[in-house]
This record gives C-alpha cells, structure tokens and sequence, in this order.
C-alpha cells in the first residue's frame, strides 16, 4: 500500500511543529510513545467522517487502534512505536483531504456493508459573517434610532431608579473587566499560550483584536468628541470622550474572540461558551449605563463597530 509506504519512509519529529504542517489536524496529546490524540478540522459533528477515518486507518497494519469522536472533534489513534508521530499526522491529514474531494455519489467505503453519504460542504464561516455583520448593523441602526428621538437620558434615568449599594459594587466590578489593563493581560497570557503550541494565527489574531479595537476606539473618539453624560456623579473614574463605548466595543472585539477560540477548541461545549461570552459583554455594556458613564446609542455603536472588527480578526484566521 501507498500510504504505507510513505509512512515507512518518514522520520520521527516534535509534535509542536505539526500545526504550521498540517492545517486540518493539530496534536493535543503525545506524552506516551506509540498513542497520540489529534484534534481534526470538520470531524465535529460529521458522523461520516468519523466512520471514514476509522475505516480508512484500521485497515493499516501499523495502526492497531482507532477512536473517532465526532462530539468532540478528536481522534484516538494507537500505532506501533517505531513509526513517528509526524508519520501518523501525515496518514490522517491526508485521509481528511481525501474524505473531503469524494462525491456525494461515493456508498461503500473498504467494508461493503457500510454506506457512507458524504453531505456537501458548507461554507460555515460565510454564514457566520453575514450573521455578526446583520447583528452589527441593527446595533448601529438602534443607535440611530435612539439618536434620533432623544432617549439616551430617558434611558439613563430610568436606570438611575435601580441603583443601591450592592448593585454599585457589582456593576463597578464588572466595569473593570472592560478596562484595558484585563484586556492586556488576559490576551497575553492566552496568546502565549497559542504561542507556545504554534498556533501562530489564532496568538496573532487575539493581538490584532485586543491592541486593534483599542486603537480604533481611540481614533473614533477622538473624530466625533462627544461628551459624556453629566446625570449625576460618576462612581468610576471616566475622562475620555464618550462616543463609541471603549468598554462594548472591545470587549465584544477581545471577549468575542476568546469565545471563538474556545469554542473551536471545545465544540462540544460550543453552545454554553458563546452563550457565556455573550452574557459578559452584555454585562459590561449595561455596567456603562447603570453608572452613567455612557449614553446607550454609545453602547449600541460600540458594539457594532466590535463586532466589526472581530469579524475581521476572524476572517483572518480562517481565511490567511
């Protein structure tokens, strides 16, 4: 067999450098010789490439085991120790590539009991970003709309009618997790992280995100200048101009971003994790209101021109 052959001929290497290699698969786990766990692009949620992986490897005589898990995106796979793991990441990311050129009209695949539909592909990413970008012009949108009939302070006083101790402190509490000193450091540590395991695109666009939004905020204030609401006495510290909101719109560049990282890397938990990211950038644009630092259509600008931006961080990713 071809494959086999290839396989024979390669040499062992560290495992760190597979994901500058390979793009569709990344090594999660090699600490023991002979096993390793990849994580592959598309297997989430694709049953049929679950089984084609499994198919195409047992049928390797140097590959003793194989577990695909289409819930989480992994692959188990147990070889003999002498081959590399180089070797196995070479095999799996070309079956992926094969798996991914079949027709529609491909039904047995090595076992002539087993049917395989391969289903279309998607382009899932296009969708994406016609969905954050919709989102992001209704943002802007009710921004004009509130513009327009005047009712930021209406909204900001109404607002001023919850305010009591406790709520003062939780909302200065979650203010702070907008500031760009949070911003800074959790973005380096998990950049370094990414950095670490050569996951260059993901580590270069999380700083794209975090020092881009704040950059762009900084200019956007200084082009419209507008001032901040004067409704009563500030309980944090707020000198810069007003319009868009720092706090919005980079928490939805930076927090978006970490979100979308996770949620590639934890698909499983995909749904609570989005769900989760949008509960706190939500939380820390209210925060802006209920301390009266900020009018609403500069929350609702901010977090259009957020979600602008991480698109863009995003599209970077996957497409460069």
């Amino acid at each position: 067999m071809l494959l086999q052959e290839s396989l024979k001929s390669q040499t062992k290497d560290d495992s760190r450098h597979l994901s500058d290699e390979y793009s569709l698969i990344r090594a999660v786990h090699t600490a023991v010789k002979g096993r390793a766990r990849f994580k592959v692009k598309g297997l989430h949620g694709s049953q049929d490439l679950k089984r084609y992986i499994e198919l195409r490897l047992l049928n390797i005589d140097i590959i003793t085991q194989v577990s695909a898990n289409h819930l989480t995106g992994n692959v188990l796979v147990v070889f003999r120790p002498n081959f590399s793991l180089k070797a196995i990441a070479s095999l799996l990311q070309d079956i992926v590539l094969d798996y991914r050129r079949v027709s529609v009209n491909l039904s047995r695949i090595a076992e002539p009991d087993i049917q395989i539909i391969i289903p279309p592909q998607l382009d899932k990413l296009n969708t994406q970003v016609i969905l954050a970008a919709a989102t992001a012009t209704t943002f802007a949108f009710s921004a004009g709309l509130l513009f327009k009939y005047g009712l930021d302070e209406s909204i900001l006083l109404g607002l001023q009618r919850l305010h009591n101790p406790l709520l003062d402190q939780m909302m200065q509490s979650i203010t702070f997790l907008g500031e760009p000193l949070p911003f800074l450091l959790i973005s380096s540590g998990l950049g370094s992280y990414l950095w670490r395991y050569n996951r260059h695109r993901e580590a270069t666009g999380l700083g794209i995100a975090t020092v881009g939004a704040i950059g762009l905020n900084f200019l956007l204030k200084e082009l419209f200048g507008r001032a901040r609401p004067a409704l009563w006495d500030y309980l944090v510290n707020a000198v810069h101009y007003s319009f868009p909101s720092g706090h919005a719109m980079v928490s939805t560049a930076v927090y978006g971003y970490i979100g979308y990282v996770l949620a590639k890397e934890f698909p499983q938990w995909r749904r609570p994790i989005l769900a989760a990211t949008m509960a706190l950038i939500l939380s820390i644009g209210f925060s802006r209101l209920y301390l009266g630092v900020h009018w609403p259509t500069d929350v609702l600008a901010g977090y259009a021109a957020g979600l602008l931006w991480l698109i863009a961080c995003i599209v970077y990713v996957e497409k460069c």
